[in-house]
């Protein structure tokens, strides 16, 4: 039961990513990437506490300054600022593609730091599904675009996190998690922003996509954090390829984006080697 809640929790999660990624690519149309992660930093922030106080819970927690907690906020902040460079730059469909890697990579960090078991099968699907990637990304080619490698980026922080989330102390609630990653946004929007400047006032429609933003993030942020801290990661992580189903149709809908056919080939062998790898998880 715990691995089924985390299933779903995950598949939660991954919808709410997307609309909030949504909500960012078109809110830095307008605005700094690095002014956004600030607003969507303190936004978060002052949910989280909320929430936190509401529980009974201080915001902070004594865990936050061990080395699993430090790891994941590093992480965080390379994980979300590269992330959000990397759709506010590409097509939100190809950098929510390219991050669809990001299972694999905790998948493989199980193994090495959770000692849990993957065959030579999954190992293959992890491969297969890092060559997808590189359908994607296409280096050394015409169509080879220099700012997805900021999603790659994003995709190696936001496992890092992952991993460290599975190692966070027993007594930290999803709240106090939440409001250590949204202040991590905050230290990731102050470095972009200090790089290149440039601040501006939001429009009242830039408010609204940020306000939205920060809503959905918050629920897409305690949905995830739920999942990976119920049942075994190596069958909950996989079904973070949801997230690209909803980015494709948000991106079409929204964006007008058409992705080509190395992006929907790539996407394919990125999915199937999930899919591949949670039907071996399950025979397990």
């Amino acid at each position: 039961m715990d691995t089924l809640r985390g299933s779903l929790l995950m598949v939660l999660a991954m919808a709410a990513f997307a609309l909030e990624d949504m909500f960012i690519k078109s809110a830095a149309r307008d605005i700094p990437v690095g002014q956004i992660l600030i607003l969507f930093g303190l936004g978060g922030m002052a949910v989280f506490a909320t929430m936190a106080r509401a529980q009974g819970h201080a915001p902070w927690h004594p865990g936050f300054g061990t080395r699993p907690m430090l790891l994941r906020s590093v992480a965080e902040v390379v994980g979300r600022l590269c992330y959000t460079l990397a759709i506010a730059l590409t097509p939100l469909s190809s950098a929510s593609a390219i991050l669809q890697a990001t299972p694999l990579v905790v998948a493989a960090g199980a193994v090495v730091f959770f000692g849990e078991t993957v065959g030579w099968r999954r190992w293959l699907a992890i491969g297969l599904g890092f060559v997808g990637v590189l359908l994607i990304l296409r280096p050394g080619l015409s169509g080879f675009e220099p700012a997805s490698l900021f999603a790659v980026a994003g995709t190696l922080g936001f496992a890092g996190r992952d991993l460290a989330t599975r190692a966070a102390p027993k007594d930290m609630s999803n709240n106090q998690l939440g409001f250590l990653g949204f202040a991590m946004l905050v230290i990731a929007g102050v470095i972009a922003l200090g790089w290149t400047g440039g601040a501006v006032w939001p429009s009242l429609s830039n408010w609204l996509e940020i306000m939205a933003a920060t809503g959905i993030g918050v629920i897409a942020y305690n949905a995830l954090s739920g999942a990976m801290r119920a049942g075994e990661i190596a069958v909950i992580a996989p079904f973070r390829y949801t997230r690209l189903i909803f980015a494709m149709v948000l991106g079409g809908l929204v964006f007008g984006e058409r992705p080509d056919a190395l992006t929907l080939i790539g996407s394919a062998v990125i999915v199937g080697s999930g899919v591949f790898t949670l039907l071996r998880s399950r025979k397990r």
